[in-house]
């Protein structure tokens, strides 16, 4: 009942919302975005000039209602689009960011306009709702930019000074070149009390911890387009990034019998990864041929070291995890369009090949402070999948206000763990989907979608991963197989005029072999996969200007959303919500630019409750909040420069957990530990320096 609530709330809110503005000033004749043609927004740079855009990724995240959807890494392969922004009419077909980083490096002087469109009057399948088509100049001379964006926090974490970016394009002839380089470091940090009480709730135990990570992520890019002979062009894209990923959790302890003690796990992380992203498009009898090519290799040693001392136990106690992996991803795709009358054809064909090479090693802490090396053969492995697929796609208009995509097709893959004795499993998954686009006036829009989707699995699951940060074993499962899901969705868009725009959306999925935690054999727990789950959800995402009621250069952004889910635990056969969901969210961003000046200030509060995680021996929550609240204030032009402060967590949300621990699977056994985190964040303050060069 509090879900169905919570669903007429939001379908309440969005259409009184949009009642509401229309009702107290109907839409006047001319909007901030020129339609053209039923169902297409565009926008001109002039619409964006008040928010003085850097980039063309600055011009795009303030088109009203429009929520950017980023290339999904979890896909397989390169498959149906994900992302939901194009740039001169073409999806770019790569995993490394996809269209939204090529924005990010792109200067605003270089946008023409920007166009919002249906998914389904487009010839490219796997996209669904509003798309962003971003109509970009031809390059001409060269230009750079860089951006800054250093943070402190208050309490614990080391403060993170090098975070930025800085690019550099230009054209020789008809090669145009960008070269980036760019530091992604992060920052996660928190202390505070835990409690421990038994299966009674009598405390037992008071802890005090600390956590920090400080993670880098340096990449080096290098992307070249070349307009090629007659109608050819290509693209090439080049990138290797070093990271580094350190984490540090100790605490003290203090027992009610007395005792004292304390725990230390650092976590050592130092890595690599490159990409290298090719395609190449040109005529071929009626249409178009494009050939793409991508390899992805990573390499990922982490060693995690954990040693518990206790007063009253004269020896430490110890165990360290090693593993060392390589994971890689090759992709070969061709993609054959043409066009016959109104209609839009797509043939592609994909084969992809995936593995994870891992080397683990445990070992365990010896009186004489030695790690001592253990029988782990369960640690190391490698687990590969050959995938093949094909997909046909049709697009065309039924009508002046009706767009019909249909794209069908299937995959063949072979999924084996080369190192054990078990043969290769084989697999037939047919895919595909129904896209249709109906707009009945030019201040209403409405798309539908029925998908047959395949997921994605970690080839981790594969092979035995300890969990020493979160005190669990986790053993391998060679039988595990990717999920499979008919996806149902419905958005409706609704233009405001000049108060802005309000979207809906409502989806249902079902899914098959969806992904969980499940009892292995041994006794053993690790990640397989559950017979049948449902998932129902709703979001709003609405833009409201305030210059009618005089408020001028003011307005917020709002996303509400929340999910209900529902799968049968594996242990007790019960209904209960997909682990780690999160089943309502919502952010609120408000924005003031004023006028007559270069000086903007604004605010943002976000709010996310996710469901419980599902263990055989625990169960826990963790989250922070309930809300994130942060307020800045932006001067647009410092020497040429926008430069943005902000104070981020200004209402103090704290990091907090409730986790309930049995004596063996929870479906049999009573309750052996109940503990409680409530531990501070603190402030966080930001700064971000723009500028061209």
């Amino acid at each position: 009942m509090p879900v169905l609530r919570s669903l007429r709330v939001i379908l309440f809110a969005s259409s009184a919302l949009a009642s509401a503005a229309a009702a107290q000033n109907p839409p006047p004749a001319s909007t901030p975005a020129q339609t053209v043609g039923v169902g297409r927004r565009v926008y001109t740079p002039s619409d964006f000039a008040r928010f003085a855009p850097r980039t063309a990724y600055d011009m795009l995240i303030q088109v009203p209602s429009f929520t950017i959807a980023n290339v999904d890494t979890t896909e397989r392969g390169l498959g149906q689009a994900s992302e939901n922004v194009l740039i001169n009419g073409q999806r770019i077909a790569n995993k490394t960011g996809g269209a939204v980083d090529q924005l990010q490096r792109t200067p605003a002087a270089n946008v023409e306009r920007i166009e919002i469109v249906d998914a389904a009057s487009l010839g490219i399948a796997g996209l669904s709702g509003q798309v962003a088509n971003v109509v970009l100049k031809a390059e001409s001379g060269t230009k750079g930019q860089f951006e800054w964006r250093p943070d402190v926090r208050a309490h614990y974490s080391k403060p993170n000074l090098y975070r930025g970016s800085i690019s550099y394009s230009g054209k020789i002839g008809k090669l145009e070149y960008t070269l980036t380089a760019k530091d992604n470091a992060g920052r996660g940090a928190f202390g505070g009390p835990i409690m421990i009480y038994d299966g009674n709730h009598v405390l037992r135990e008071r802890r005090f911890e600390t956590y920090h990570e400080e993670s880098e992520l340096v990449t080096f890019e290098t992307k070249l387009h070349w307009d090629g002979w007659g109608s050819s062009v290509g693209n090439l894209t080049l990138g290797y990034g070093p990271y580094w990923d350190p984490v540090h959790l100790r605490d003290r302890r203090s027992f009610v019998d007395g005792d004292t003690g304390g725990r230390t796990t650092v976590q050592k992380l130092d890595g690599w990864q490159y990409d290298v992203n090719g395609d190449y498009e040109f005529a071929l009898g009626p249409g178009r041929l494009k050939l793409i090519g991508l390899q992805h290799r990573d390499h990922e040693p982490v060693v995690t070291t954990q040693i518990t001392h206790l007063a009253s136990v004269p020896n430490d106690d110890g165990v360290r995890f090693s593993r060392n992996s390589h994971i890689g991803e090759t992709i070969g795709r061709a993609e054959y369009s043409w066009k016959t009358g109104k209609n839009d054809w797509q043939v592609s064909f994909e084969r992809a090949y995936n593995f994870l090479d891992q080397k683990g090693g445990l070992f365990i802490l010896q009186p004489n402070g030695d790690f001592e090396q253990v029988d782990f053969p369960e640690g190391t492995g490698r687990a590969e999948e050959v995938r093949y697929e094909s997909i046909a796609t049709f697009s065309r208009p039924l009508s002046t206000k009706l767009d019909l995509q249909v794209a069908a097709g299937a995959e063949i893959s072979r999924l084996d763990r080369t190192d054990d004795e078990l043969p290769a499993r084989k697999f037939f998954r047919p895919k595909g989907s129904i896209t249709l686009g109906w707009r009945p006036s030019k201040n209403w829009d409405l798309n539908f979608k029925i998908r047959r989707r395949v997921g994605q699995i970690s080839f981790y699951d594969f092979l035995a991963q300890p969990k020493l940060l979160q005190d669990r074993e986790n053993a391998g499962n060679p039988d595990l197989v990717p999920p499979q899901s008919w996806d149902f969705s419905t958005e409706i868009g609704r233009e405001l005029g000049k108060w802005g725009k309000t979207r809906l959306k409502v989806w249902a999925d079902l899914v098959t072999d969806i992904v969980d935690v499940i009892p292995l054999a041994n006794h053993t727990e690790g990640i397989g996969n559950l017979p049948h789950a449902r998932r129902m959800g709703i979001e709003s995402n609405s833009t409201i200007n305030f210059d009618p009621i005089g408020w001028k250069g003011a307005k917020v952004d709002i996303q509400l959303g929340m999910e209900d889910t529902s799968v049968r635990d594996p242990l007790t056969g019960a209904k209960r919500p997909i682990s780690g969901i999160s089943d309502r969210y919502a952010d609120i961003n408000l924005r003031h630019d004023i006028p007559g000046t270069q000086i903007a200030w604004g605010g943002e509060a976000s709010y996310q409750h996710s469901t419980k995680n599902y263990f055989l021996t625990e169960v826990y929550r963790s989250w922070e909040g309930p809300w994130f609240v942060s307020f800045y204030v932006e001067d647009k032009n410092v020497m040429g420069m926008t430069v943005r402060l902000q104070a981020g967590n200004v209402f103090n949300a704290r990091h907090r957990w409730t986790r309930y621990i049995y004596q063996d699977w929870r479906d049999t056994s009573p309750l052996s530990t109940y503990q409680v985190n409530n531990q501070l964040i603190g402030p966080i303050f930001q700064m971000q320096v723009k500028g061209n060069f």
